[in-house]
């Protein structure tokens, strides 16, 4: 297996360096799923499993190996598999805040709940295409959410509106999106139709890595297939009234193209709980920002203030309401995150390291 097809360049050849001393093999993470790994390395593809030692000196789920990846294994031939001793530094990495899987409740119509942590969703990417669909799915606040995120990450985001023929509001939808990423592509495109997909071309380069983020049914697995040239990913039936299906992918993949580059696969996420700070809210905010500048006073609270200039930009609509309701939220949600964030490292002494390695039964913080 070339590993430069893979995406293997100088800045983890350099971070490679201490390990190849070990005789250690690099590898990158294909597919996770429950806890087993895939992985790609100069043996070809190969199941791959976690020594021992890294999980007894790894805690937190961001230290775990992600898709995309690069990790350094050592080969045990006879049993035909892996055994991943390290991660490399990533060059960069999408996540969110650890989905809670009980026990969730509203804080000021914030999502509370579950542990304060990172979950890493896909590493090492060039761009990531947030995924949206012109039909019922269709919605501004979401698509909001993920670009905070994908500004966390480091990476360029690119959005993508699916199912074009099928939507008769297309242009009014792709300019109120336009309307909240500024500077951000956004092309629509109909997979089923095969209309406006050469903008993938540029993207999709030998060893270039992009990762697709979106709802379930918006159309990610049905781009993989179309560039793959084949049915690979799964489908089942959307509605018995339209006959019509949607792929479901159900862990994340890593996915080789013929074109040379890569696709990472996601399962649509129910939940996208941010993960960052201030500063990627208010890029993605540019507008409000800019407004807030305008006002008369420094400390403006945007309510009944003189000279507000966030509060005529809502009376005369140059500002719509929900636009800035869903800043305030997402600040808000920010804010409650650090809190917790510093909460969670106090608690994270000797004693709570030693019991965050119970996969099972943790409280939140």
């Amino acid at each position: 297996m070339d590993l430069q097809q893979l995406g293997w360049d100088d800045f983890f050849q350099d971070r490679y360096q201490e390990y190849q001393k070990k005789g250690l093999l690099p590898a990158r993470i294909i597919a996770q799923q429950k806890g087993q790994y895939q992985v790609y390395c100069v043996e070809g593809e190969l199941p791959a499993q976690l020594a021992g030692k890294f999980s007894y000196h790894n805690t937190l789920q961001k230290q775990y190996p992600a898709v995309g990846d690069w990790v350094v294994v050592r080969l045990v031939k006879n049993y035909q598999r892996v055994f991943i001793q390290g991660v490399l530094e990533r060059k960069n990495y999408f996540s969110r805040k650890l989905p809670i899987s009980g026990g969730r409740k509203l804080n000021k119509g914030i999502i509370d709940g579950g542990i304060t942590e990172e979950q890493v969703i896909a590493a090492n990417i060039d761009t990531v295409f947030i995924i949206s669909s012109l039909d019922n799915d269709f919605n501004l606040r979401r698509i909001e959410r993920y670009l905070t995120l994908v500004y966390n990450s480091g990476t360029l985001p690119v959005i993508v509106l699916n199912k074009l023929d099928l939507c008769k509001m297309a242009d009014d939808y792709i300019q109120q999106v336009k309307e909240i990423a500024f500077g951000v592509p956004v092309y629509p495109i109909s997979v089923t139709q095969k209309q406006g997909l050469e903008l993938f071309a540029s993207y999709l380069d030998f060893g270039k890595t992009v990762a697709f983020i979106g709802s379930s049914g918006v159309g990610k697995s049905t781009l993989t297939n179309y560039f793959l040239g084949e049915e690979r990913q799964k489908t089942k039936v959307l509605s018995e009234a339209t006959g019509k299906g949607r792929h479901t992918t159900t862990y994340r993949e890593l996915i080789i193209l013929p074109s040379g580059g890569m696709v990472i696969d996601t399962p649509g996420m129910k939940e996208i709980q941010l993960w960052g700070g201030e500063e990627e809210v208010k890029r993605n905010f540019e507008d409000v920002i800019n407004l807030a500048k305008l006002c008369k006073f420094n400390d403006c609270r945007h309510d009944t203030e003189p000279g507000c200039a966030v509060n005529q930009a809502l009376t005369d609509g140059r500002l719509s309401r929900e636009r800035y309701e869903s800043y305030l939220k997402q600040m808000a949600e920010i804010e409650r995150l650090e809190e917790k964030k510093k909460l969670f490292d106090k608690r994270l002494s000797g004693k709570e390291r030693l019991r965050l390695k119970i996969k099972h039964g943790r409280k939140g913080i």
